[in-house]
């Protein structure tokens, strides 16, 4: 297992603890950080273990972050109708 493997299986497990504690901005500072960190794992993942992988985890941690896609995909449809 590869290094980058390993840190987005940390990612994943330290997104998950977080879901789970209380927050009363509704996790959305801690969704930014674990965003800006998983970014770079995610790009780890493709560049060592190639792209099908790379897309298993960008799939992965869109399932765990799934509010800020949703609140993106509208965005990106809201700018597209204009």
């Amino acid at each position: 297992m590869t290094l980058s493997l390993i840190l987005a299986c940390l990612w994943a497990i330290t997104a998950t603890v977080i879901a789970m504690l209380p927050s009363r901005d509704h996790h959305w500072r801690a969704a930014y950080v674990m965003i800006a960190l998983g970014i770079p794992i995610v790009g780890g993942v493709t560049y060592q273990n190639g792209p099908v992988l790379g897309l298993i985890v960008l799939a992965a941690g869109a399932s765990i972050l799934r509010w800020p896609v949703i609140y993106l995909w509208r965005w990106l449809r809201r700018k597209a109708a204009r």
